[in-house]
Order: C-alpha cells, then structure tokens, then sequence
C-alpha cells in the first residue's frame, strides 16, 4: 500500500469521521451561540468555558481509558471530590508542606481507583455495580472527613495558583490561559502517549477488543484491568486538585454528576461503550462541545432542568451513533 493510500485510508476510518464530526459540532455550537448571545465571546467567559473544560476534560481521560477496556466508572466524579478532601485534610487539617498535599490527593485517588479495580477483577462485580458502589462511598467518605463543611485553602496561598494562575501569561501577557488548561494538554499528551506507545495502551486497547482471547494468550487480565483502574484514579486526584484550586475550597458535597459529563464527553468524542476503540484527542474534544454547550444554555437563561434534559438526549444520541458505527 502506498503513502497516499494509507493516508487516504487514514483520513476516511471511522474514527478519523467521527473526530471530524465532533470537531465540526463544537464549531457549530460556537457560531450558533456567539449569534445568539454577545456576552458568549466575551474574555471572561472563554476563560471560564477552559476553565471548566479542564476539569471535565481530565475526569473524561480517566474515563476513557475504562470504557476502553468495556469497563465504566461511575465514580469519577465523588472520587474528585474526595481526593479535594484528602488535600484538604493534609493541607489544611494537618498543615503539611504544599507538595505533601498533592501528593496525598493523587495517591488517594489512586488507591481509590485500585480498590475499583480489585472489586471488578478479582471479585468479579459488575463494572457497573462496583463503581455505582464506590461512588455512594466516597461521596459518604468525603462528607464525614470534612464534617460536611468546605476546607479552605487559606493557610497554603500557592495552591490557588495549581488552576488559576498562568504560566502561559507569565510569558505571553495576551495570552492569559489558566494553568488549568495548561494541566489538561500535558494530562492529555501524555494519556495519548501511553494509550498508543506503551504496553498499557496495547492491553487496554485488546481487553476492550477481546478479553477472553487476551486471558487465554497467557495475559494476567486481573492484573492489567486492576492498573488500569488505578491509573484513572489518580488522573481524577489531579481532577481533584483543579477544582479545589478553582474554588480555593474542597467542597464536599461536590461531584455527584459529574461522571455523566465525562461519559457524554467519552462517547461524542468516538469511544466505543462496547470496548476496544477510543482516543483522547476525541474525549477532549468531546469535553469542550460538554461545556460549551453547558456554557451557552446558561448564557441563555435556559432553566437547569431543561439543561440536565439536554445532557440526557446527547448522551442517548452520542450512545446510538456508537450502536450505529458498530452495525456498520
């Protein structure tokens, strides 16, 4: 086969469409909502729009290496939040060095990611049940370590800096891009690296493709969906420490419902739900149509419960366009 028509084979797969497709919907969203409202294009909401993708973003890489494997994690979201907490507690409670404090909160999610994983694997639960699990235990978790109440981040003044300050501006004053955003691309960058240059990437691609032929290859299948898992919770740890640096708080009643965000960014960017297919460019920008979309609903004053509705349809529409690419 030659150059130009591997490329050409390249360009026309489904995977390259469906990329296509995305990106061509996130434009749209963009022109249909700048027409409609003046204050969409304005600096702060941009701001605002990367700010919130990035948390999203990463909590729908971690996603995205699950649904890979035809698993799902529905705890993505309550895990942030207690990974906040835990930087909270060590920070704040306990009045450990800055360093110490990130570190807790991405090992933690870690762990928290591990145990999923030895549920999943080694006790066979259901994905899905498993996770729905630890999902009522860390958000349960996270409000008895906390009292209920926010931890504040005032006794570390550079943890505010981890999502609101901006090295890109520090040397580009035009160009004012949190470090959030900054987080997100070196988070993504490096997911891609792993999902497509290592040993990982290959497992994770071939337990989602077929497990059983993976298992009966000499594979330790328990071994490899158990870091998996892992590797997703702590990239929720850093998911953790961006939202918390956001609001310079840990706010324990936070995160329920943001799984649903990652998974409707996870799908619309390509990812099978069946398994074995996926990339992070497409979660990525799966994540930024997520909050654009939310970002200009409520530039519009459409009520929140017609916003929630509106998540619903595209994460069925996002299902079936999946159902649909495997039929054919």
């Amino acid at each position: 086969m030659s150059a130009y028509q591997r490329l050409k084979a390249s360009f026309f797969s489904p995977s390259t469409r469906q990329k296509l497709l995305a990106f061509g919907s996130l434009v749209g969203l963009m022109i249909f909502f700048s027409m409609a409202s003046p204050s969409f294009m304005q600096a702060d909401n941009m701001v605002g729009i990367l700010q919130a993708t990035a948390v999203n973003g990463v909590l729908a890489i971690a996603s995205t290496f699950v649904i890979i494997t035809g698993g799902i994690d529905l705890s993505v979201g309550t895990l942030m939040t207690f990974c906040a907490v835990m930087a909270g507690v060590f920070l704040t409670y306990w009045g450990l060095p800055f360093y110490v404090g990130v570190a807790a909160a991405i090992f933690f999610g870690a762990f928290s990611g591990f145990v999923s994983g030895v549920l999943i694997a080694k006790l066979k639960i259901p994905p899905f049940i498993a996770t729905l699990g630890m999902m009522l235990l860390l958000k349960g978790l996270s409000l008895v370590i906390s009292g209920t109440k926010p931890i504040y981040f005032n006794d570390t003044p550079e943890f505010p800096s981890i999502s609101q300050d901006s090295l890109i501006g520090y040397f580009l004053p035009d160009l004012p891009i949190p470090n959030a955003v900054l987080i997100l691309f070196v988070v993504a960058v490096l997911s891609s690296l792993v999902l497509n240059k290592t040993v990982l990437g290959s497992y994770t691609f071939a337990l989602g493709s077929n497990e059983e032929a993976v298992r009966l290859s000499g594979v330790n299948v328990d071994r490899w969906k158990i870091i998996i898992y892992s590797l997703g919770g702590a990239i929720c740890g850093i998911a953790g420490l961006l939202i918390a640096s956001r609001l310079n708080s840990a706010q324990p009643a936070l995160g329920q419902g943001y799984e649903l965000d990652a998974i409707a960014a996870v799908v619309i960017g390509g990812t099978s739900l069946s398994g074995g297919a996926g990339t992070i460019l497409g979660t990525i920008i799966g994540a930024f149509i997520m909050s654009v979309l939310t970002n200009g609903l409520r530039i519009m004053s459409v009520a929140q419960e017609w916003q929630t509705v509106v998540t619903g349809v595209i994460i069925i529409l996002a299902v079936y366009a999946d159902i649909l690419r495997k039929r054919k």
